[in-house]
């Protein structure tokens, strides 16, 4: 464009410079150099008009050159542009997927979890219909006794009114014999009512007692049967319904930020371990302690030692804690083994199915009243094998049947019913003697004994579990029982001595026999029961024996 311009502006200065000349000479000269001016002003134009084409078309290639780098430079940059949004598009797709797949997962836990809350609620509803009908059957057997009471009742009032009527005919009798008495003796009044009163006092209550007793034997042939059955249902058999101490295991951690670490990102960490494990995590405000609570004990354990691993190592997440747990599991189970192993050595009993012999390990982590329960079953096998030797039983059939007598508590949790009859059913699967599967269903009651060591298992049972100490109770609540049921029984009239044995389960009392006769000792009995149960609180039942004996003593001399 520069040369363009400068063109014209040569063209237009040789055109002013002919005009110019042109004035000063002739016409005819002036035209001549006006033509020859024209001619080299179109020469030079025409060479700057082709030296400006050749520039623009130099700067046009140039400028399309550019034009092509500017769009192959775009198309790339479009292109990468491209390649950016896409890949970031896909790494927030596959982000989205993986929180949609956790989302996904936590809501399969807490859907596994609502099935065993449901589970548990449902097994829950089915015992307390189970207690609801047993109650029902108490009720009716209650009404039945009732009506029997009733019956008592009127034979008691018909009693009376015989003894009203022997009341009069003693009255007419007192008369008469203080007449004689005044006429014989020469007695006062006073004195021959006296000596009166004492013979009707003594004739009415040795009346009293043997019409007593013959009521009390009537009455026991009745119930006795409906009573056991009661007693049987009213005995504490599983560990549903326990405290805390037996729920619950405390984790000590070294200091409170490792609760958030157990916690994980967005709870991951403690819903692996609740669901590896089987338990409830509880953290709370409590500093440096988490709590793990299960009804199972044996799950209980296997947490408590793998969370305390997990926080002395550090390396908590979810893959570590599944490792750790499966671990542990795999040491409790062989624990069991060789505590089944153990015991079983201790009382030289062999030709244990292995299944059983699980099981009986299992007892290690199950307690009854706070008493571990392999501890007891060792205990009432030791018992039973002891009193066999003295009777000259079979002290092997004796101990194992005292040994598996509880077995079924091994899997009450699991299997509906009472554990007596479970447990006779398992021992019946593993192929066990008949004596030992008869111990099993009949230590509570719930069937009949029929051979010497089910009974010498049954009476291990009953000493193991009755020793002080042996339950959970205080030993000053236990001093304060045993002190309370032996001056209640030393209360009454006739009394020498009371002493209460099998911790305070019985209470034996010696009374002055020439103050009470043999029917009055039944009737003794029976005022210090029924003294005993409005005072006392105690768990079971307290039998009380009541001892008369004459004793003569003499000299050689």
């Amino acid at each position: 464009m520069e040369l363009i311009l400068v063109a014209i502006l040569a063209i237009l200065t040789g055109l002013t410079v002919g005009y110019i000349v042109g004035t000063k000479k002739s016409h005819i000269e002036t035209e001549k150099i006006e033509k020859k001016i024209k001619e080299e002003a179109k020469e030079d134009a025409q060479k700057i008009l082709e030296k400006a084409k050749e520039e623009a078309s130099e700067l046009k290639e140039k400028a399309e050159n550019l034009l092509r780098e500017a769009k192959e430079k775009f198309e790339e940059m479009k292109k990468e542009a491209f390649l950016r949004a896409k890949e970031e598009i896909l790494k927030e797709k596959e982000k989205l997927e993986e929180e949609l797949k956790e989302k996904k997962r936590e809501l399969s836990e807490l859907e596994k979890r609502l099935l065993r809350r449901e589970e548990y609620l449902d097994k829950r509803e089915s015992t307390l219909d189970k207690r609801e009908n047993n109650l029902d059957r108490r009720a009716d057997f209650l009404d039945k006794l009732e009506k029997e009471l009733e019956e008592k009742k009127a034979e008691v009032e018909r009693l009376e009114a015989e003894l009203l009527e022997k009341d009069m005919k003693i009255t007419q009798l007192i008369e008469e014999e203080l007449r004689k008495l005044e006429e014989i003796a020469g007695m006062s009044q006073e004195e021959a009512q006296e000596e009166l009163m004492r013979r009707m006092e003594e004739e009415i209550r040795k009346d009293l007692a043997i019409r007593y007793k013959q009521i009390e034997e009537e009455f026991e042939q009745t119930v006795e049967k409906k009573a056991k059955r009661i007693l049987a249902t009213t005995i504490q058999r599983l560990a549903t319904d326990q405290v805390a101490e037996t729920t619950i295991a405390v984790v000590d951690l070294p200091n409170n930020e490792m609760k958030g670490r157990i916690i994980g990102r967005e709870g991951r960490n403690i819903r692996a371990f609740e669901l590896a494990t089987g338990v409830d995590l509880i953290i709370d405000d409590t500093p440096e302690a988490v709590t793990i609570s299960s009804f199972d004990p044996i799950r209980r354990e296997v947490a408590r030692i793998a969370l305390e691993r997990l926080v002395a190592d550090g390396r908590i997440h979810p893959a570590r804690i599944e490792e750790v747990v499966e671990k542990v599991r795999e040491e409790i189970d062989q624990e069991i083994l060789n505590a089944a192993d153990e015991v079983l050595f201790e009382l030289g009993i062999d030709n244990v199915h292995p299944e059983l012999k699980k099981l009986l390990g299992k007892l290690k982590y199950r307690t009854s009243y706070g008493q571990n329960v392999l501890q007891h079953v060792k205990e009432v096998a030791y018992l039973a094998g002891m009193m066999a030797a003295e009777i000259g039983a079979d002290v092997q059939l004796a101990k194992r049947a005292g040994l598996f007598h509880d077995i079924g508590k091994a899997v009450t949790h699991e299997v509906e019913g009472s554990h007596a009859l479970i447990g006779a059913d398992i021992l019946k699967k593993y192929g066990e003697p008949e004596a030992v599967i008869n111990a099993a269903a009949a230590h509570h009651g719930e069937a009949e004994f029929t051979t010497v060591e089910s009974v010498l298992a049954a009476v291990g049972d009953a000493l193991s579990a009755a020793r002080p100490g042996a339950r959970r109770e205080s030993l000053e609540a236990y001093i304060r029982r045993i002190e309370k049921l032996e001056s209640i029984a030393e209360s009454f009239p006739g009394v020498m001595k009371a002493f209460a044995i099998q911790a305070g389960r019985e209470v034996r009392i010696m009374v002055e026999p020439d103050r009470i006769t043999d029917e009055e000792a039944a009737f003794l009995a029976h005022q210090i029961s029924k003294k005993i149960e409005e005072e006392v609180q105690y768990p079971g039942q307290i039998k009380i024996t009541v001892i008369r004996e004459t004793r003569a003593v003499d000299y050689a001399k």
